[in-house]
């Protein structure tokens, strides 16, 4: 438990002096996660709650447009990881078609706007994450001399 703070003393200052004593006591040592770098991805508003869902593997039905949403953030994610272009076209396609039914017949629950996916944007990620296979370079065939050459050998 902490001290109370000192009268006329900084909050700043007192605070700097509690952190510098309990690591000089050793109290920071041995903290899970101590060296390692903070998690990266979902950079957005709600990323915080988005990765703490994936780590405990949560899954819950959301409604109407927000379920769509969700959806169309996993086709795109799928779409990227495709074995083709093809199968990855195929499955933006078909994610596209549901949104436009969905916005010509919206469900129930609040209006939420879910926009298209963007095939060539999402084809572009899949060629960058799919590299074209290498070929090997093949040597020519060894010049024969002139002498074989004249010779027919």
């Amino acid at each position: 438990m902490t001290d109370r703070k000192p009268g006329g003393m900084n909050f700043e200052t007192w605070i700097d002096r509690q952190i510098r004593e309990a690591a000089a006591r050793g109290e920071f040592d041995d903290l899970p996660g101590a060296g390692k770098p903070l998690p990266r991805g979902r950079d957005d508003e709600m990323g915080w709650i988005k990765r703490k869902l994936d780590e405990e593997g949560l899954e819950f039905p959301l409604p109407g447009g927000l379920g769509l949403r969700r959806e169309a953030e996993k086709v795109r994610e799928a779409a990227v990881a495709a074995r083709s272009e093809d199968q990855a076209r195929t499955l933006v396609a078909e994610m596209n078609d549901r949104i436009k039914e969905a916005v010509r017949h919206p469900m129930a629950g609040p209006p939420v706007i879910v926009p298209l996916i963007d095939e060539d944007e999402v084809v572009a990620a899949w060629r960058a994450a799919h590299p074209p296979p290498v070929q090997p370079l093949t040597a020519p065939p060894p010049a024969r001399s002139w002498w074989r050459r004249l010779l027919g050998r």
